[in-house]
C-alpha cells in the first residue's frame, strides 16, 4: 500500500484517522496520506489540502447557507483524490459530505470506504442502497450495525469502537469518589443532562427535579453533576438556584464526565454517546430524553428502531430502563431511578452483564480498521465480523 486518501470532517473524526493512519504505518512504513484532517492526522503525516473545521458545518440552515462552499470543496478533492491515484480513499464519518465523495470516486474507478456508520440501521434505511454505491466496504464500531450492512448485502467489517479500547475493564468506585471529594459508602447519583443547550433547555430542569425528589426521600444521596462547557455550567447553576434544597447535595464538576460515572450507584443520562460511556463504565443507568415536541411527532414516524439507548441496542433487549417525551417525568425518573438504587445485587449482575459487553467491543480498533483496509486494498475478503449475539463473549 502506497498512497491513502482520508477525508474526517471534525476533531473526532481527526482522532479516528490518526489511530488509522499509525495502524497502517505500522504495517507499511512508506505510506502516504493526503485529504483533509485536523491536527492529530497531520502530526501523523497528512498533507491536508482544506483545514479539518471546512466540513464542521451543523444544523440544516447552516448546511443550507454554506452548500456552494462545500460543493467546491467536494468537487476540489474529487479532482485532487483523481489526479493522485490513491490505493484507497475512506471518509471519516462526516456522511453527508463523505458519501457523496466517495460515491464520485469508486464511479470513477478509485477504491473507498467509510468508517463509522451513520444511523441508517435506525432511520431513512432506503439510504444502504445509495451506500451499496459509494463505497467498497464500511467499517463499524459496532456489531448490530454489521449486522445490518450485512442483511443488505453491503460488505462491513466490524472493528470494535475506540472507547471500549480507551476504558479499561476494570475501574475503582472507591477512588473514583475520593478523587471527587465523594463521601465513600453512601450512595451517590451521576445526572449528565447533556452537551448541548437544547438538552439543559428540556431535560435540565426536569433531570433536577427528579433528583430533588430522590434527596427528599434519601437524605444519605449525593448527586454529581458534569457541566460538558462553561456554558452549560452557567445553565445548570441558574437552574440550581431555582432548588435551594440542593444545596450542599450537589457537586457540580467542569467535565469530568467519566470519574462522575465510575464514582456512581447510578447514572442519569439523555441518549447518545453518554449512555455507550456509561455502559463502559459498567454503571446502571436510566435514559430519559425530551425534545421539541414537532420534533417528536417526526422522529416516532421517520426511526425504525425499538430502543434509543445503545446499550439496549447492542444487547438487543432492554437492559436500560428508557423514558421518552411524556414518559420522562420528574415523578417516573425518582421512581426508576430509586428501584435502581435499592437493588444493589440487579445492579452488580448489570454490572458484569456491561463488562462483558464491553470486552466483546475492545477489539483495537485501529489496528482492526487497518487490517480491513489492507484486506480491501488487496482484493482479500474482509475480516470476518463479530455476530451481535456473540458480541459479549469478548472474541478477537
Amino acid at each position: 500500500m502506497r498512497r491513502v486518501y482520508l477525508v474526517a470532517g471534525e476533531l473526532s473524526g481527526d482522532i479516528l484517522g490518526a489511530g488509522l493512519m499509525r495502524a497502517l504505518k505500522a504495517r507499511h512504513p512508506g505510506v502516504e496520506f493526503r485529504g483533509i484532517g485536523g491536527p492529530r492526522m497531520i502530526q501523523e503525516g497528512i498533507d491536508s489540502r482544506f483545514p479539518l473545521e471546512t466540513l464542521a458545518v451543523m444544523g440544516l440552515v447552516e448546511v443550507l447557507r454554506h452548500l456552494p462552499r462545500l460543493v467546491g470543496v467536494r468537487r476540489e478533492l474529487r479532482r485532487d483524490a483523481l489526479a493522485w491515484r490513491p490505493d484507497i480513499v475512506i471518509g471519516i464519518d462526516a456522511p453527508d459530505f463523505n458519501l457523496g465523495l466517495e460515491r464520485q470516486l469508486r464511479e470513477a474507478g478509485l477504491t473507498t470506504a467509510h468508517y463509522v456508520s451513520p444511523s441508517v440501521w435506525a432511520w431513512r434505511q432506503g439510504r444502504v442502497k445509495g451506500i451499496a454505491r459509494a463505497v467498497d466496504a464500511m467499517l463499524t464500531f459496532l456489531p448490530f450495525e454489521a449486522a445490518f450492512y450485512a442483511r443488505h448485502r453491503v460488505p462491513v467489517a466490524f472493528v470494535g469502537h475506540p472507547l471500549a479500547d480507551e476504558l479499561p475493564l476494570d475501574n475503582d468506585r472507591s477512588a473514583a469518589r475520593v478523587a471527587l471529594g465523594l463521601a465513600d459508602g453512601a450512595p451517590v447519583l451521576a445526572v449528565l443532562p447533556g452537551s448541548r443547550a437544547s438538552e439543559i433547555r428540556f431535560l435540565g430542569d426536569t433531570f433536577l427535579a427528579a433528583a430533588e425528589k430522590l434527596c427528599a426521600e434519601r437524605p444519605g444521596l449525593s448527586v454529581v453533576i458534569p457541566a460538558a462547557t462553561p456554558a452549560r455550567r452557567a445553565e445548570l447553576e441558574a437552574l440550581l438556584d431555582e432548588r435551594p434544597s440542593l444545596a450542599g447535595r450537589v457537586t457540580l464538576l467542569d467535565g469530568q464526565a467519566r470519574e462522575a460515572m465510575v464514582a456512581s450507584d447510578a447514572v442519569l443520562l439523555a441518549s447518545g454517546t453518554a449512555a455507550l460511556e456509561a455502559m463502559l463504565c459498567h454503571r446502571a443507568m436510566l435514559v430519559a430524553y425530551r425534545m421539541a415536541p414537532a420534533t417528536h411527532w417526526l422522529a416516532k414516524r421517520l426511526v425504525k428502531t425499538e430502543w434509543i439507548s445503545l446499550p439496549n441496542l447492542i444487547a438487543r433487549e432492554t437492559l436500560v430502563p428508557e423514558l421518552i417525551q411524556e414518559a420522562a417525568s420528574p415523578a417516573a425518573i425518582a421512581l426508576g431511578l430509586g428501584e435502581l438504587l435499592d437493588d444493589g445485587e440487579g445492579r452488580a449482575a448489570l454490572e458484569a452483564r456491561f463488562a462483558r459487553m464491553h470486552a466483546g467491543l475492545q477489539r483495537d480498533a485501529s489496528r482492526r480498521a487497518g487490517e480491513a483496509i489492507e484486506a480491501l486494498v488487496a482484493g482479500l475478503p474482509l475480516p470476518e465480523s463479530v455476530a451481535p449475539e456473540r458480541a459479549e463473549e469478548g472474541t478477537s
